[in-house]
């Protein structure tokens, strides 16, 4: 018992939390095979011959919007992805990357502009010189702009 190190933990190891698996809720957060999801759906099956009831999740990754599934006993533990969301005014788009502006007046340089139809929605307001916000979402160590807000004067 004496030679186990503990000094360290991995990469992971603050960027969620242990919950239940029947403590889980439709639109909350669940990791699913490694990937940080939001819940769209979740299904309990009846408690069987060996004395646990099965919860069925189906989720969609927060960033990819890709669709994982798992089954968990309802008594066991899952992993819950810390999500935080922050909200940037967009100052200039170069390069591929956004410059963002946030409330406490700190700019910032390191996101990509997102690829598809959002990405382009940025490009097309930062061309016609609008003041829009967007909304960057943080979990697992990954950031990435999920959302455009219009600023109100």
């Amino acid at each position: 018992m004496a030679d186990e190190d503990f000094t360290g933990g991995d990469s992971g190891a603050s960027a969620t939390f242990p919950v239940q698996c029947s403590a889980l809720r439709k639109n909350g957060y669940v990791m699913l095979k490694g990937h940080p999801c939001k819940i769209v759906d979740m299904t309990t099956s009846k408690t069987g011959k060996h004395g646990h009831a099965k919860v069925h999740l189906t989720g969609l990754d927060i960033f990819t919007q890709k669709k994982y599934e798992d089954i968990c006993p309802s008594t066991h533990n899952m992993d819950v992805p810390n999500v935080s969301r922050k909200d940037y005014q967009v100052v200039d788009l170069s390069d591929g990357y956004l410059t963002l502006l946030d409330d406490g007046g700190e700019t910032r340089e390191d996101l990509k502009l997102p690829e598809g139809d959002l990405g382009k929605e940025i490009e097309k307001k930062q061309d016609n010189g609008e003041s829009f916000m967007v909304s960057v979402m943080k979990a697992i160590d990954d950031e990435q702009v999920v959302g455009i807000k219009n600023m109100t004067s």
